[in-house]
């Protein structure tokens, strides 16, 4: 049997006919991938699960996944993804060779979908609990023909312990390619110490008071021509939305932008509560329920 490092994971998935099979499905701890059966035509869902319910500073999770021409992978987290900085009892899992600074929770993904695949990637948010540094990587590779939904979005903590913001760093970056030519870049950086306000010279805001008032933040890059009736109904109701000064903040912002040239769209969404963005984003990717199915798409943001 082939070693596998700590916190590597393989997902391979092909489609035969009606059926969606998943020929290599391999991962070490503290990475855990589980796949229910389902009974939607060439659709797979894996759950990747975190033992002990979260990562801590050190882990280190690397997960490569394959989709071949004309299945669908649907991924999911069960829960939140939480990140801790240090947890009693529990010891981070980096790999031995590794030289990178213990302190730093890390999850690098890299996809390949070819011709008529499709990922939807559709975890539940990142929450950093105090102190913990986040990093996370995702690179995309597709082909022309192929789609993808990916959601990147985050909490400000455990706010019922009044953990709002309190974090220490938290980045991350997605890169999408087409045919080897990258079409998006996507990269959000979140410090507790704003290096830019302190070189120049500026007051100190905490990052409480620069995200203040929402709690939590999503993006989604959207391509392909499963996304196609999504992307169209979001481009008309960002057209025919109204502009207007507001003596308060509203409950939700979202934006919507086309990728120049290109059959995609990056939408945002800002909100005061994790479930505002959740019951937003149930209604804006409800095209989704026609490529996956019904039960698939309530699994997704239920």
């Amino acid at each position: 049997m082939t070693h596998i490092e700590a916190g590597v994971g393989r997902i391979v998935l092909d489609a035969h006919g009606t059926d969606a099979i998943f020929t290599e499905l391999s991962y070490a701890y503290p990475l855990k991938l589980l796949s229910p059966r389902l009974h939607q035509p060439k659709v797979a869902v894996v759950y990747v699960l975190s033992y002990g319910g979260g990562l801590v500073g050190g882990d280190q999770v690397d997960l490569s996944i394959e989709v071949q021409k004309d299945a669908i992978l649907v991924v999911f987290t069960q829960g939140t993804t939480k990140v801790f900085k240090a947890r009693p009892g529990r010891r981070p899992m980096a790999r031995a060779d590794t030289l990178l600074d213990p302190t730093v929770t890390r999850q690098r993904m890299h996809v390949s979908v070819p011709v008529n695949g499709g990922l939807f990637l559709l975890p539940e948010p990142v929450t950093c609990f105090r102190s913990a540094i986040y990093h996370q990587l995702q690179t995309i590779h597709l082909s022309t023909s192929a789609s993808l939904v990916l959601l990147d979005w985050f909490t400000s903590g455990r706010v019922s312990l009044g953990e709002e913001w309190v974090f220490e760093r938290y980045y991350s970056l997605n890169e999408v390619f087409v045919d080897g030519r990258r079409i998006a870049r996507d990269a959000t950086l979140l410090e507790a110490q704003s290096v830019s306000t302190v070189s120049k010279g500026l007051p100190h805001r905490a990052l409480a008071e620069r995200m203040s008032p929402y709690s939590c933040y999503a993006t989604i890059l959207l391509y392909g021509p499963h996304t196609l009736r999504i992307r169209d109904q979001l481009s008309a109701a960002s057209q025919s939305t109204t502009i207007f000064k507001q003596m308060s903040r509203p409950n939700l912002l979202w934006s919507f932008s086309s990728l120049c040239g290109e059959n995609g769209a990056i939408l945002r969404v800002a909100a005061l509560t994790l479930e505002d963005v959740r019951n937003w984003l149930k209604v804006a990717l409800q095209g989704l329920e026609e490529v996956v199915g019904q039960d698939i798409y309530r699994k997704a943001l239920g």
